[in-house]
């Protein structure tokens, strides 16, 4: 659902901008007035950033900015950075003079966090082509990145705990991440039996706590000799995983079992699933990698013509760093290839990120601390965890910090620590999260804490493929983390793993307080789902073959009865007896003395529900869930059902319910100067 209006843009900057320019053919001892070098090589532009952000400096030390600002011009071109770009509170703008960065009109400027690998040849080496799957001989090539100066490559190891590790040096080739080579090359294999001596067993779920467990076939015994062998897997719950070390295989017995240390803090389990990679011999395709990190010895079967492409490695651990820094802008440019977050602002105001492609980093995207920023039309994809950190405003004093994400496209996120890194991590107050498409991602696409955040008119599909016990939007565990308005998003084809179902807006263990409101969600099990909390309102939606469309429990009165201290705790932590808290969440002045694990105040109001299911509620829960004017199992007369245009028509039942409109032609991305690129083309993933 695009919304074909255009929204206003940020006002471009007035001529009279002092204009310094970058290019890669430029030389930072000339003056950086011209685009393009004179004849005589007297002149020209700049070379690096480094050098226009000090040129700025040393204009700022000799008087005001100029009227309207000052513009670092990049002329298209690789920029491989030699280490980040780090700006401090003396590189900031002002309202009326702004600085910015930007890409000339027309012209492709790549910041790189990474080296270009070349030197490629045949693998000639006959111990390792003996390794090698014979299918592979002849296709993979070898660079030697010492002799390139590249040696930051980082170590393979154990996530600390789940959802928590490092890909540390990785490969793109032609603009995609490869693959370190595994096994399976898709999907994952379950285990049969685990055998670890100490017993697990959580409320009836058993396993063992030990990482020692049994496997099918013969596939292991080609991995003698691996230097440093890697499972990923979910080892006891499905929104779990961790990377850890295999200390040893019995053939023989078919045995596998994982160091010591660190181990799955839940356990291992009998049918859960993993991968091993980075194993030389199971270099066995197109796309796939592996890096003897003794040698330095990069091995690569390119998945086109090596020539065809550009193959780049990670190097630095980010690309920009900004703190204290106010009224900066970042428009129009590439930003790649790091091990680590591409963007990180600390405090400050007001630096905004336009119509930039973020990819390929080792972490997140973007994180924004402070105070009006905004990461505006962006395209960000191929990040190892999160597309955006949003984390400003004050809880204690309930000030916002009016952080944004808007009208950007974020999609095959949190592939490498595929759980708990969402597209928008959204903390503090008051913050917003608006317009965007999100889809394309193993766990959840939007997880808000904290108070007064705005998610709205966003479109997301094709999530939570690789959890079940999981949601689109997540929160949980907190009775003062209230005021959020989620409304007027797009919910669809969500199924969870193999389809045996997940969560849409995912209210976890007593999350207190929230408004649900003007969102269509179409085929998401378990649409909107309140896990014991109070408080919630989910009013004037729109359900369409969801199973169940609203879930409402009473945990806290049975199985997460000891979470009730944890409760007191977090309320304690708030001042919430003191103003603004007790003006603007009264709830919580008899909280404690109010039978706190209770679901009391949750109203389900006006909501449409065709197909599917309508509810999931446990019958201690009902006595307090208020109920008006729904319209359930009776056909609404949506104006285009089979082609999801779920507006409703004229001679609607719901309108004399109280429906009200929800505009969904304005949800999903808009037409803009300021979106990095349009049109957006994206595919649904098909129902497992």
């Amino acid at each position: 659902m695009l919304a074909l209006a255009t929204f206003v843009a940020l006002p471009l900057l007035p001529a009279k901008a002092l204009v310094l320019n970058v290019a890669p053919q430029g030389n930072d001892a000339w003056s950086g007035r011209l685009a393009v070098p004179l004849a005589d090589n007297t002149d020209g532009p700049l070379a690096t950033l480094a050098q226009a952000r000090d040129r700025i400096r040393k204009l700022k030390l000799a008087g005001p900015l100029p009227q309207g600002g000052i513009v670092v011009e990049l002329s298209a071109g690789i920029y491989e950075l030699p280490g980040p770009l780090e700006l401090q509170v003396q590189d900031s703008g002002s309202e009326d003079a702004p600085i910015v960065y930007r890409a000339r009109k027309g012209d492709t400027v790549r910041l790189a966090g990474g080296r270009v690998v070349t030197g490629w040849r045949p693998v000639t080496d006959k111990a390792i082509l003996s390794r090698l799957d014979e299918s592979a001989r002849g296709h993979v090539l070898q660079a030697d990145l010492k002799t390139l100066g590249i040696r930051a490559w980082g170590e393979v190891k154990a996530g600390p705990t789940w959802a928590q590790s490092e890909p540390g040096l990785e490969l793109f080739f032609a603009e995609e991440p490869m693959t370190l080579a595994r096994w399976p090359n898709e999907g994952f294999v379950q285990i049969p039996a685990v055998l670890g001596p100490t017993p697990v067993d959580v409320r009836g779920t058993k396993g063992c706590k030990e990482g020692v467990f049994s496997y099918d076939g013969d596939r292991p015994s080609r991995w003698n000799g691996e230097k440093n062998m890697m499972l990923h897997g979910y080892w006891f719950w499905d929104w779990a995983d961790q990377r850890l070390k295999v200390e040893s295989i019995d053939t023989r017995r078919h045995v596998i079992t994982l160091a010591s240390k660190p181990q799955h803090s839940y356990g291992f389990r009998k049918g859960q699933w993993y991968y091993a990679y980075n194993l030389l011999s199971e270099l066995d395709r197109p796309g796939e990698w592996y890096l003897d990190r003794d040698q330095g010895i990069l091995y690569f079967w390119p998945p086109a013509a090596i020539r065809s492409g550009t193959a780049m490695v990670s190097v630095l651990p980010s690309l920009l760093t900004m703190k204290d820094v106010s009224h900066v802008t970042f428009r129009g440019l590439v930003l790649e290839c790091t091990q680590g977050t591409a963007v990180t602002v600390a405090g400050g105001k007001s630096v905004q990120l336009v119509g930039c492609t973020i990819r390929n980093v080792g972490n997140s995207g973007a994180s924004l601390s402070g105070v009006g920023h905004t990461v505006l039309g962006c395209d960000i994809y191929n990040t190892a965890n999160n597309g955006v950190t949003l984390d400003g405003g004050d809880r204690k004093r309930l000030i916002p910090a009016g952080l944004a994400v808007e009208n950007c496209h974020i999609h095959h996120f949190s592939r490498w620590n595929p759980v708990y890194k969402p597209a928008v991590m959204v903390q503090g107050v008051g913050n917003r999260v608006a317009h965007n498409l999100m889809h394309d991602s193993p766990h959840m696409a939007i997880a808000f804490s904290g108070n007064d955040h705005v998610i709205e008119f966003n479109e997301i599909h094709s999530v939570v493929y690789q959890s079940n016990d999981a949601g689109v939007m997540y929160a949980g565990y907190n009775p003062t983390m209230r005021g959020h308005e989620i409304r007027y998003n797009y919910i669809h084809h969500i199924y969870g793993r193999e389809g045996r179902g997940c969560v849409g807006v995912y209210l976890d263990d007593m999350f207190c307080s929230a408004h649900i409101h003007g969102n269509v969600f179409f085929q998401v099990p378990q649409a909107a789902f309140v896990g014991g909390g109070r408080d919630n309102l989910i009013e004037n939606n729109i359900f369409v073959d969801c199973n169940p469309a609203v879930h409402v429990d009473a945990r806290a009165l049975g199985w997460a009865a000891a979470g009730v201290q944890l409760l007191r705790q977090r309320l304690l932590e708030m001042p919430y007896l003191e103003e603004p808290w007790r003006s603007r969440f009264p709830q919580l002045l008899n909280y404690l003395d109010d039978q706190p694990a209770v679901p009391k105040g949750n109203v389900v109001a006006r909501n449409i529900c065709w197909g599917g299911r309508w509810d999931s509620f446990e019958k201690k829960a009902l006595p307090y869930i208020r109920f008006q004017n729904n319209l359930l199992n009776t056909d609404p007369h949506f104006v285009d059902a089979k082609g999801a245009n779920f507006q409703l028509g004229d001679d609607s039942p719901a309108w004399k319910l109280g429906f009200r409109r929800i505009p969904t032609e304005k949800i999903g991305l808009y037409a803009s100067e300021d979106r990095a690129s349009w049109p957006v083309k994206h595919a649904i993933r098909p129902r497992p």
